[in-house]
């Protein structure tokens, strides 16, 4: 059996070796390594893919939410509503521009952000909504889009897991994670669907003058050389990445279905464990694209599980292991405990296990088993 990686970029990288190698040498040839063609090819071809009028590149997923929130003109003091259960980065920014960080409760069935928790949130200083499409799986836009024209809130999607995903609305039509709301974000960290093989990231909107405000700050807050028209920073998906990405791009449909394939035979092998919840898989499966692959654990040791898997060769995550109400940057006040009972639970049962595109049968059934000898020993 191969060796169990938890992402295996390498193996990735080897079934489309020779066109990656022939766009990045053609950009050091070129020297256009500073929003050069590849950069505008790779920008149209994801507006083409999410089917929205405006991809603007950025140089990560982390700058990607704080651009967007720039642009959308929060101002200090303005509460934004996010999930409590997610990486740091989404609640970071919002701390970065000195607005508040109103931190909710998830779903216990998809983790993903809880509607009602966000309604009880809802006050006359809210001006945000950060949905997280978590490990992959779309939020419900639908809801959340709601509530934020009852309100007059911003929606601002971070899609940084959720690439290619599809988001089914009650009228039966389908549009991608992250062109739903007035702005969404991704991510091309390396491990990611899409990723390049350094950082990079997006910001995806089909508004126009947003478009063009977060244009100008991308860019130092230029639209012309040396006249600064709004308050900027420096923030670029350099040509090297883009080259990489548009290769990456053209496969993301196929990436995405051997996640599925991989998903559907974790939870086949899992069907008669009790002790094992499974995520979530559609009838049709696309509004899931499995960045991970989470488990929950009931009525076992979570953390002795993944002392176990690592003795035994296989690598897991536990995303995430602290709250973010609970960390140290983001502790207030405001919060009570039993405000938060999911996402409480779910830092001590969570497990990802590997997932990836390269992932065999071989490897799946070695690592189910593994599991479900250890939960039933």
């Amino acid at each position: 059996m191969r060796k169990i990686q938890m992402v295996d970029l390498k193996g990735q990288y080897e079934k489309i070796k020779p066109e990656v190698d022939k766009n990045v040498m053609e950009v050091i040839e070129t020297t256009a390594f500073i929003n050069g063609p590849e950069v505008h090819a790779f920008q149209k071809e994801l507006e083409d893919y999410l089917n929205v009028k405006h991809v603007i590149p950025c140089a990560n997923g982390t700058d990607a939410l704080q651009i967007a929130m720039m642009g959308l003109g929060l101002k200090p003091g303005d509460e934004v509503i996010t999930a409590d259960f997610t990486f740091a980065a989404t609640v970071e920014v919002i701390a970065l521009l000195q607005l508040t960080p109103v931190l909710v409760d998830v779903n216990p069935f998809d983790f993903n952000i809880d509607i009602e928790a966000v309604k009880r949130a809802i006050t006359p200083n809210t001006k945000a909504i950060v949905p997280v499409h978590l490990f992959g799986l779309a939020a419900n836009m639908d809801e959340i889009m709601k509530l934020a024209e009852e309100h007059d809130l911003f929606v601002i999607e971070d899609n940084a897991q959720g690439i290619g995903a599809n988001f089914m609305h009650s009228n039966g039509s389908k549009s991608k994670t992250g062109t739903i709301g007035h702005a969404g974000t991704t991510s091309f960290f390396p491990s990611k669907n899409l990723g390049c093989y350094g950082d990079g990231g997006a910001i995806f909107t089909n508004d126009d003058d947003l478009a063009h405000t977060i244009r100008g700050i991308v860019n130092h807050g230029m639209y012309e050389r040396y006249h600064h028209d709004v308050v900027g920073v420096n923030s670029r998906l350099d040509s090297m990445q883009a080259a990489v990405l548009r290769i990456k791009l053209r496969n993301l449909n196929d990436y995405n279905n051997a996640r599925r394939d991989a998903a559907r035979k974790y939870t086949n092998a899992f069907s008669q464990e009790s002790k094992i919840i499974t995520p979530l898989i559609c009838d049709n499966c696309d509004c899931h694209v499995f960045h991970q692959y989470t488990l929950v654990i009931k009525d076992a040791d979570r953390d002795a599980l993944v002392k176990h898997l690592n003795e035994n060769g296989i690598p897991c995550g536990v995303y995430y292991p602290i709250p973010l109400h609970k960390q140290k940057a983001y502790q207030d006040e405001r919060y009570n405990e039993a405000d938060f009972p999911v996402t409480n639970k779910l830092v001590q049962e969570c497990i990802s296990l590997p997932m990836h595109t390269e992932l065999d049968d071989e490897q799946i059934g070695f690592i189910t088993k593994t599991i479900i000898d250890f939960v039933n020993g």
